[in-house]
């Protein structure tokens, strides 16, 4: 029961990181598992079985969620994008209460028993960082299609750390620093056209697309192991100050989401009640799945 828990929560953390604005991180805050991957990746050597049994189900889901999304991101973001907007938020904020109890534990463990102004100001600096990162993002990130060149394939393998690392903290949106980049469309294009080519079994199209796919997939693994050590360094000695960060970042994801998609510029009667509808239920199914984590 419980791999096939991690496996559905490992899904949602793939579909978050291919929206751009979504934070996989959050999600997996919000879902009550962040703390129990990152000490898997940081301990996968030294405690391999144990770091195994967690990873595998999470990067199983996370990989199906990837794929299986990629083909629909397009589609609901061009034609559905208030009711998948607010189905995201709602699963996002549903974390939330998780999130505020393992932080008023910390501060309770704390030696001054209460927030200090070192916490608050790391909830504004966060906040406020995450606002104006969506406002960095170009109108012209095209690279829709991507050349497999050897200069390619090492800007991709660096790519792939700074989007993997990005996506390990929680509120920073992987997808959308590579928007940023001008890269999300390509590495999206690239695995929608592997899966095609899979499918149909065109070798030449699945070696085309290796040679993107493979060094950036590098990249992100190195990034991951990279900002993990960081992250769990961060909740054994600053833990108050690393949850209200997160919090700050978390509360400032409907800006972000909101922002990148313009959603609100396409509001109708029945999109926002289809979205009030899938925004409840996201919570209430984030809220859930995080109480599952102790």
């Amino acid at each position: 029961m419980n791999f096939i828990l991690d496996t559905i929560k490992g899904a949602v953390i793939g579909i978050a990181n291919v929206i751009p604005g979504v934070s996989g991180g959050t999600m997996a805050v919000s879902m009550g598992i962040y703390s129990r991957l990152i000490s898997s990746i940081t301990h996968l050597f030294r405690d391999f079985k144990k770091s195994a049994a967690t990873l595998v189900p999470v990067l199983l889901g996370a990989g199906i969620g990837i794929v299986a999304f990629s083909y629909a991101i397009e589609y609901l973001l061009a034609n559905q994008p208030l009711p998948t907007c607010l189905a995201f938020l709602g699963l996002i904020l549903g974390g939330v209460p998780v999130l505020v109890k393992d932080m008023a534990a910390g501060i309770k463990k704390s030696p001054s028993g209460r927030l200090t102004a070192v916490n608050v100001l790391a909830f504004a600096v966060l906040f406020a960082f995450a606002v104006v990162l969506p406002l960095l993002q170009g109108k012209d990130d095209t690279l829709s299609v991507l050349d497999p060149s050897f200069g390619t394939m090492i800007l991709l393998f660096f790519m792939g750390i700074i989007a993997a690392a990005t996506m390990v903290v929680p509120g920073v949106s992987g997808s959308m620093i590579l928007m940023i980049l001008g890269y999300y469309y390509g590495v999206i294009n690239s695995i929608t056209t592997f899966m095609d080519g899979l499918r149909a079994g065109d070798l030449s199209v699945l070696l085309s697309q290796c040679r993107i796919l493979i060094p950036f997939g590098l990249g992100a693994v190195l990034g991951i192991f990279l900002i993990s050590r960081i992250i769990e360094y961060l909740f054994e000695k600053h833990t108050v100050s690393t949850y209200a960060a997160i919090l700050g970042l978390i509360l400032s994801s409907p800006f972000g989401i909101f922002y990148n998609t313009g959603a609100l510029g396409r509001v109708t009667l029945p999109g926002l009640f289809i979205g009030l509808v899938l925004f409840l239920a996201g919570g209430i199914l984030t809220w859930y799945m995080g109480r599952k984590h102790a």
